[in-house]
């Protein structure tokens, strides 16, 4: 007999049952995060960010045959997709869609959002714009933005905080139901103030990160805060919202096929560490970019050298003494300005956002790995290595093809 209680119908009716309502205060947990992960605009405010629709990089299908690929044991791809809670997935080899899947509702038209993934995109951006000189990455962090210079960012370089090697006291606890964290998601407006509370704002969050713990330049701690911070120097360095600097750099050199968005607090400050929301082909078309360089025809659109220093500007050292390695133990990693590296003979490069959001870029052997979940899980180890092992089953088939 089977006593767990059946999933309820999300959002479904005018007005839907209580039951199944998706609101503010829950749609990050699961079950109702599968719905509210397709539709966050409708849940917290949010920024368009605009493609160019004359301008779209349009992606061959080449269906691949995956049916004899096994994850682990008997495990195909199939039981790994529903193992781990998926919504999407796109997979590339040599710029064409080999593999495409959607479940949940999700189609190809649906936006998701990034979670983590977002930070990854702020890294392009910030090595887009440190390229055209609009951006020095060794300048600290107050010469653009001068209202942190009372708290712990004061001697942070904007290389730092790319890297997560800001000395910041923040616990990055998923789980917590108060403290500093719970206060950073009300000022993002991802959290529902409670009764009484007055409504506050990311900006306006920063005094409270007033103690240090270690050295600027030190280990890789990981500070979602650091990227929103990153954010708003991006905004002063352009003189621009950041939902328009990224559109215009990024998103339609691009080709991305949808608009995307970003949510955004009660003032119209930026989500950048995890509210970025697209399709999974446009995610997709973002590591094909890496793939070529950050190159799309005859239009340098990411720096080459940015690329490269992905891989090998990280500090495997700082790695090894920071927060992550309990979720993926004895991998060679490094992480530089927002985006991981799996080392070896061929560098996987990834984004990773929490409950199950990831985007792998194989540019040697021209492999991309797009993947969208709604795991209930922010942070599940498990699920996250059996990830990782699929993507390296995936990537060795393909090399062979």
């Amino acid at each position: 007999m089977n006593d767990a209680s059946p999933m309820p119908t999300l959002m479904d009716g005018f007005p839907p049952a209580p039951e199944g309502q998706v609101t503010l205060a829950n749609w990050r947990t699961g079950p109702f995060n599968k719905w509210a992960f397709q539709h966050v605009r409708e849940i917290v405010p949010s920024a368009d960010i605009p493609n160019d629709p004359d301008n779209v990089w349009r992606l061959p299908s080449a269906p691949m045959d995956l049916s004899g690929l096994r994850i682990e044991g008997e495990m195909d791809l199939h039981r790994f997709l529903v193992q781990t809670d998926t919504d999407g997935i796109v997979i590339l080899h040599r710029g064409r869609i080999v593999a495409e899947a959607y479940a949940n509702g999700m189609t190809q038209a649906s936006p998701h959002i990034f979670m983590s993934v977002s930070k990854s995109m702020l890294g392009m951006l910030c090595g887009i714009l440190a390229a055209s000189g609009k951006l020095d990455l060794a300048a600290p962090v107050t010469s653009l933005v001068p209202e942190v210079a009372g708290t712990a960012y004061k001697g942070a370089t904007i290389r730092q905080l790319l890297d997560m090697r800001a000395g910041i006291f923040f616990d990055e606890d998923y789980l917590a139901t108060s403290g500093p964290i719970i206060a950073y998601r009300k000022s993002t407006n991802w959290n529902p103030l409670e009764p009484g509370e007055r409504p506050t704002d990311l900006r306006g969050f920063y005094p409270q990160l007033s103690e240090s713990d270690g050295p600027h330049g030190g280990r890789f701690h990981y500070v979602s805060p650091n990227t929103d911070l990153l954010g708003w120097v991006v905004e002063r360095a352009t003189g621009k919202r950041y939902a328009d600097a990224m559109s215009e750099l990024v998103w339609q050199p691009l080709g991305a096929e949808r608009s995307a968005y970003i949510t955004v607090d009660r003032l119209g400050a930026p989500r950048c560490a995890g509210g970025f929301c697209a399709t999974a082909r446009d995610l997709a078309r973002v590591g094909q970019l890496l793939v070529q360089g950050g190159r799309r025809g005859a239009k340098q659109i990411v720096p080459a050298a940015w690329i490269d220093d992905l891989v090998s500007g990280g500090d495997r050292a700082a790695w090894d003494k920071g927060d992550f390695i309990p979720y993926y133990p004895g991998l060679p990693i490094s992480y530089r300005s927002k985006w991981y590296v799996l080392h070896g003979a061929s560098p996987m490069l990834f984004g990773l956002g929490v409950n199950g959001q990831n985007l792998f870029v194989d540019r040697q052997n021209e492999i991309v790995i797009a993947k969208f979940s709604s795991q209930a899980m922010p942070m599940d180890e498990a699920r996250i290595m059996l990830t990782m092992r699929a993507a390296d089953r995936i990537r060795a088939l393909l090399m062979t093809s």
